[in-house]
Parts: C-alpha cells; structure tokens; sequence
C-alpha cells in the first residue's frame, strides 16, 4: 500500500469513529478510537510501515482510555438506577406474615409477590404497609 492510502486509510477510520461517537450520543464509547486513528494518521505521514502504524493505534488508544475514562465518567455523572433501586422507599403490602427467625414472609409490591424480612427482625403480620428499605438479592428487607 501507498503512503497516500494509508493516509487516507486513518482520515476515513478517524471520521467513521467520530460518526459513531456522535451516534451513541454522550457515552464516550469510540472517541478514543478516533483520537487513535489521527495520531495514526500523522504516523502514516512520516511514512512509518503500515504495521508500525497499527500499533500506535491501538497503543494510543488504549492510553488515552486509560488516561482519561475515569475523568469522564466523573464529568458524565450521571448513574441510571435500575430496577431494584427504583423499588427501595416504595410502600408494600404484606401478604404472609413476616418472621424472620422461621425464614419466611411475602409482600406484594407494584403487582409483584417478594420474599421479605424485616430490617429490624421484627415480626410484621399480614395487612400491614411497609416501606422497602433495601433489595438483597430476591428478598425485600422492610420496615413498618
């Protein structure tokens, strides 16, 4: 291959990266792929044989990964909850008794039937509303 082509070869996978980083919108995901391919790029423009040329891509790469994720994903910030850190403060009602020492209760929350034990290991009879304190596993540890 020509040094033209490689060249050419860097621009298109520097422009293909920084499309696919504006796709994936802020994820930060391949903008460190197109940094690699410019600094690749001008590797290719000292005329650097072609594999030479691959290392420094995938060297630079992984060093600006390294340098800089942990800095964006503080900028970033944002932490999206999931599932069970949506149900912790929600209100349920207790369809079996709760007792903890016997291992056994049920709450249903949002339509849903759970295992439960009390936060405190007090016993909650059936009927009563409790509040989700936390999810451990498949278990709602609650409070009344």
């Amino acid at each position: 291959m020509t040094a033209t082509s490689m060249i050419v070869f860097w621009a298109v996978a520097f422009v293909f990266f920084l499309i696919c980083e504006v796709a994936t919108g802020t994820a930060l995901i391949s903008v460190w792929f197109a940094l690699g391919s410019l600094i690749s790029m001008f590797v290719a423009i000292a005329k650097v044989p072609f594999i030479v040329q691959c290392i420094v891509f995938v060297a630079s790469s992984a060093i600006l990964v390294a340098l800089t994720r942990p800095f964006a994903r503080k900028v970033q910030g944002k932490k999206v909850a999931t599932n069970y850190e949506l149900d912790e403060g929600m209100t349920a009602a207790v369809i079996e008794d709760i007792d903890n020492v016997a291992n056994k209760g049920r709450v249903r929350l949002s339509g849903t039937d759970w295992a439960a034990r009390s936060e405190n290991g007090e016993n909650i009879p059936a009927g009563h509303a409790v509040i989700v304190v936390k999810v451990d596993g498949s278990k709602l540890i609650v409070r009344e």
